[in-house]
């Protein structure tokens, strides 16, 4: 069964990673450089990843400022470009 806690506990991971890399999603789909389909797209990526716990714990770890999202990201090239 599909949760929303789950859907909303990743769409947050999602904004803390790109804040973290410097990425600004919201401007992007302002600019029209992302769609809201690409960021429905991403969040159901991340839906699929099993490393939640590794993503939070990584983004703790950061203090909010990275040069690129992990290799375990499931969306790096995204993030990274």
């Amino acid at each position: 069964m599909f949760s929303f806690s789950k859907y909303d506990r990743h769409a947050a991971l999602m904004t803390r990673m790109s804040d973290t890399v410097g990425q600004d999603l919201d401007v992007q789909m302002q600019m029209g450089t992302l769609t809201p389909q690409d960021f429905r797209s991403m969040v159901f990526n991340c839906l699929g990843c099993r490393e939640a716990g590794t993503c939070e714990k990584w983004l703790d770890d950061q203090n909010g400022r990275a040069d690129a999202a992990p290799g375990f990201c499931r969306n790096k090239s995204v993030f990274n470009s």
